[in-house]
């Protein structure tokens, strides 16, 4: 299967994509909250997969996958109002869970990224070198709140909500 992950990643960041929206949306609906927008970007270019909205909170989230203890983030993210990345573990099912949230409180901006490092670009340019990608950042895991169920997730993105 890890052929499959890596040769149709694309295609898996669709299916962990529309599967956390449906998760936000039913655990919204189970609290009669029907007032949630969601909006997606038609390409990555300003740090942003989805955005989640409910009243005056506006959530710009990044989405991430990928194993391992360090993650990418562009700067954009942070001139967005309230910014966010949300990091999901998955396994071969395709299950989510534990989450590892990196972003302020509803309505506040991004934690500042100037004392992370700047990210390199994971292949080789012709001349063999990594350079260096000046607008991404280099965000290790003991940066992120382990939240170990969508009811966290939503409390890191909209505050308390009703039971």
């Amino acid at each position: 299967m890890t052929d499959a992950n890596f040769i149709h990643s694309t295609l898996r960041e669709r299916i962990v994509e529309h599967l956390l929206v449906g998760e936000v949306l039913r655990a919204l609906w189970c609290r009669g909250i029907t007032d949630v927008e969601v909006l997606r970007s038609e390409f990555d270019a300003h740090g942003y997969d989805i955005v989640l909205a409910r009243g005056p909170i506006v959530r710009h989230v990044q989405l991430k996958t990928q194993a391992g203890g360090d993650v990418g983030i562009s700067v954009a993210l942070a001139q967005k109002p309230s910014g966010c990345l949300i990091w999901i573990k998955i396994d071969s099912a395709l299950n989510l869970g534990p989450y590892w949230w990196f972003g302020g409180r509803p309505g506040e901006p991004l934690p500042a990224l100037d004392s992370f490092k700047i990210l390199r670009r994971t292949t080789p340019n012709r001349d063999g070198i990594k350079p260096e990608r000046p607008n991404h950042r280099k965000i290790p895991k003991a940066a992120f709140d382990m939240v170990s169920d969508i009811d966290g997730v939503l409390a890191k993105l909209f505050g308390p909500l009703p039971s």
